[in-house]
């Protein structure tokens, strides 16, 4: 354990004298290092799949931390924590509560705990599924009076175990997906990878002197910068938070802008073809990735709810 520690630590003050010149080269070079790796001049930066591993490890954990401190859950109305409507004082107290419902007709103290209760354990119901109990889903199927295939039968009884075990507490399970689908996202991108490779390796399959492992080579680099930059917009929204300057905004939104500069940059450096021409396939790449996030998102949706 002492060694995996001191090696870890030796990783981040030395990289054998690599990881600073070749994230200097990373950050102002677009492509410059994929086409480097490839040429086989290897020896004098860090290899992209240890790098990868290194940052990913650095961005998830201050992302983590950024976005999930382990707070003790919070009931929230209409955007007011329940600790933040106990101290209204009464004329606010019924301005805020006739805004709840469509009569606009104020509620009393205990009116509103009421309508807390049974808002927080109304549980999680889909279509108008909702079975108290596994056992009264299957005297439903074995009545006839439910007809579900085998993927709808796997779900509901997904949704009323989850039910079970929150309690019917519908904000405690949202909270506990969520935590639970953020928690997939290092995988989801892990995953997503090699897709990009696929994509690249079609956008210019005419280039044969390109194969599957150099367009996998550009997409770590690419994710690596993406990492860093991604790291530097939230470090500038944590302090914008508490400032709120109008400059921090604009330079957010100029990095923001400058990921595609650069991703545009590097396929020009790395693949070599004219500014119109990368710029199509700059569109096509970007186009076709996102649907290809979308779906996998959509299947980590699926996963996390089966895993909560």
């Amino acid at each position: 354990m002492w060694q995996l520690v001191t090696h870890f630590f030796n990783d981040i003050t030395h990289f054998d004298g690599k990881f600073f010149q070749t994230l200097k080269i990373l950050l102002l070079r677009p492509g410059f290092l994929s086409k480097e790796y490839i040429n086989g001049r290897r020896a004098s930066y860090l290899n992209p799949v240890r790098m990868y591993v290194f940052t990913s490890a650095i961005f998830f954990l201050l992302f983590f931390s950024f976005f999930n401190k382990g707070e003790p859950f919070k009931i929230t109305v209409n955007g007011k924590t329940t600790i933040e409507i106990n101290k209204m004082d009464s004329a606010s107290f019924a301005a805020f509560t006739a805004t709840i419902h469509n009569t606009g007709k104020p509620m009393t103290r205990k009116e509103f705990q009421n309508y807390l209760d049974t808002s927080i354990s109304s549980g999680l119901h889909l279509n108008g599924i909702n079975y108290k109990s596994k056992k009264e889903y299957d005297s439903l199927l074995a009545s006839g009076k439910e007809k579900n295939n085998w993927f709808a039968r796997q779900f509901i009884y997904k949704l009323i175990e989850i039910n079970e075990k929150y309690n019917n507490n519908s904000r405690e399970i949202t909270s506990a997906f969520t935590h639970t689908l953020i928690h997939n996202i290092p995988q989801m991108l892990f995953i997503s990878l090699p897709l990009l490779a696929l994509i690249l390796k079609l956008l210019y399959i005419r280039r044969k002197q390109f194969y599957y492992v150099n367009h996998g080579i550009f997409g770590i680099h690419l994710y690596i910068f993406i990492f860093i930059a991604l790291l530097v917009l939230f470090a500038i929204s944590k302090i914008n938070a508490g400032l709120h300057w109008k400059a921090l905004s604009t330079v957010s939104g100029i990095l923001t802008f400058g990921l595609y500069v650069y991703e545009y940059l590097a396929l020009k450096n790395f693949y070599r073809q004219g500014w119109f021409k990368t710029f199509l396939k700059f569109l096509l790449l970007n186009i076709s990735f996102l649907i290809v996030l979308i779906i996998l998102f959509t299947i980590f949706i699926f996963f996390s709810f089966f895993n909560i």
